[in-house]
């Protein structure tokens, strides 16, 4: 792909009349609930999403036909992962950062692919970690054992000689693929001019790749993996965030002012503070909250909950999910409890921040991590949490991308089935179904914009295992109510609630007079909009 061409200087600024930025931001008072809008993640790992052409891998034209279906869902962005050449299946260390995996398809696919997504409205964010290449790169080639090389300064040598390449995140020096294949992997030194500049046209290509300032072929954001101020806590590359991150930053804000740049910290026990601050990133995730949810813990719940918004600066956000790419999925984790399911996807998408949703957990897919079950790190290991999407009730049906068939114990022992009620066609006719509790959450959100933009604030009670907060805004209150036990809860509204409507209750929208107590059966899920006496 020939794209270093040129360097574009044009700065836009103006942002379209009407047009107000995803949650958090604020509306002035009067403008109507039309104006504000929404923005939910789905967080798709596309080569396991939809085949298109019968080769078994997801691609980029089989997730363009299933947008209907991202759409009806009531998602308005996408997540993908990375896009650029690996030898790995899942894309995260580089072969060739300028080339489009052409198991996914060609540059053409992926321009009709963005356009398409921007033409219905929503967004497109890119995954990236230039962090690390393997052995099949250009850098780490030329410069292997070659002093020489102009090249030699792109990654790092533990020796003079340069027959030592630097190891990764955990002293990995090589990776062995789950088709067998073994590739050795080196650490980018992103602290080389060369390297900067690199990045910096790299990431600004996808911003808008035909230059022409209008950016309906360029992506709406990045996703930042594995950020750090010290690379692997190596002491080497230091100080990350003032000499590598910002300056990128900096200049993809210049490019097109109105992307998002969000960040995974790499350390899961971080609410991510500093590199809103410091970074210069907008979005982090909210890993302490996911953490919480997933213990059903009512304290912790709402403990996270409160630091985590109250420490999240004016103008940044917290990404809010309850799963992803590298971990258990969340059905596994609460054993298909279905009251525990719906009670997730009603943190996932009332608490505040920026909802995002891991592909397939709307329907309850299965699947576990061994990483985080054994801290054990392989290629393969994360397989059964990025299985094929199970869109039909028999499982070989055409279109499902099992790209790793007949590879190794993750395909014997597969958690996609026939016939067990995990599928969009299986949910989809249900109104009761787990599919169905997103998209009745989801549209909540729409009706109701306080549970958009509305701020986040705890409300103490007195039951063990019954979350409830606010969300409020200066047009509107609501009080949500989220029983986390299998027992029944009555509840007293709060006395100076004032009049309260019931909106929402257990999937159906409610419209009931004022009240002053509820009942909440077993993990229940009830919201209240509440007026002035």
């Amino acid at each position: 792909m020939v794209w270093m061409k040129g360097k574009r200087t044009t700065v836009f600024g103006l942002l379209l009349v009407g047009l107000w930025l995803v949650l958090g931001c604020q509306q002035p008072a009067g403008k109507s609930a039309e104006t504000v809008q929404d923005e939910i993640i789905y967080h798709v790992f596309q080569r396991s999403f939809y085949d298109s052409n019968g080769d078994q891998h997801g691609d980029l034209r089989g997730l363009q036909s299933k947008l209907d279906y991202l759409q009806d869902l009531g998602v308005t962005s996408i997540l993908m992962t990375p896009l650029y050449e690996s030898v790995y299946y899942h894309n995260y260390y580089s072969s060739d950062f300028e080339k489009i995996d052409s198991s996914y398809g060609s540059k053409e696919d992926y321009m009709a692919l963005i356009r398409e997504i921007h033409r219905r409205e929503m967004k497109l964010y890119m995954d990236m970690e230039t962090q690390y290449v393997t052995e099949d790169h250009l850098w780490y080639k030329d410069s292997y054992g070659n002093p020489a090389s102009p090249y030699s300064d792109y990654i790092l040598y533990d020796d003079k000689e340069q027959l030592k390449p630097a190891s990764i995140v955990f002293d990995i020096y090589d990776l062995k693929g789950y088709d067998g294949l073994v590739r050795k992997i080196t650490t980018v030194n992103l602290l080389n001019k060369e390297v900067i500049a690199y990045n910096k046209k790299l990431f600004s290509y996808w911003l808008d790749p035909n230059q022409d300032g209008q950016f309906d072929d360029g992506v709406d954001g990045f996703r930042l993996d594995h950020m750090m101020d010290d690379l692997d806590n190596k002491g080497r590359l230091t100080n990350l965030f003032r000499d590598f991150w910002v300056p990128l930053i900096d200049t993809l804000k210049s490019i097109n002012p109105d992307i998002h740049i969000m960040a995974e910290q790499a350390d899961w026990g971080s609410y991510g503070i500093d590199y809103l601050t410091n970074a210069k990133v907008d979005w982090v995730f909210g890993f302490r909250i996911q953490q919480a949810i997933r213990s059903l813990d009512k304290a912790k719940v709402m403990a996270y909950a409160d630091t985590t918004f109250r420490e999240t600066p004016a103008g940044k956000n917290q990404l809010i999910f309850i799963e992803n790419h590298d971990m258990t999925r969340f059905s596994t984790a609460v054993k298909q409890d279905k009251g525990k399911e719906k009670v997730g996807a009603a943190l996932n998408l009332l608490l505040g921040g920026i909802p995002s949703i891991y592909y397939g957990q709307e329907i309850g897919m299965l699947g576990e991590s061994y990483f985080m079950k054994y801290g054990i790190i392989t290629d393969a290991n994360e397989i059964p949490s990025r299985e094929a999407f199970e869109w039909f009730k028999n499982k070989d049906s055409a279109g499902m991308p099992y790209w790793y068939r007949d590879s190794g114990p993750w395909w014997d022992s597969s958690n996609v089935k026939s016939n067990d009620g995990i599928s969009v066609e299986e949910q989809a006719p249900d109104p009761t179904s787990l599919l169905s509790t997103y998209k009745q959450l989801i549209q909540l959100r729409k009706k109701y914009p306080v549970l958009i933009r509305g701020s986040y604030a705890s409300y103490a009670n007195d039951h063990n295992a019954l979350v409830s907060f606010y969300r409020q805004d200066e047009d509107g209150k609501a009080l949500v109510l989220i029983n986390l036990s299998d027992a029944t809860v009555d509840f007293t509204l709060p006395a100076d609630s004032g009049k309260a409507k019931q909106v929402y209750l257990d999937g159906k929208a409610e419209k009931g007079d004022a009240a002053s107590k509820t009942r909440l059966e077993a993990y229940g899920i009830q919201v209240w909009l509440l007026e002035e006496a």
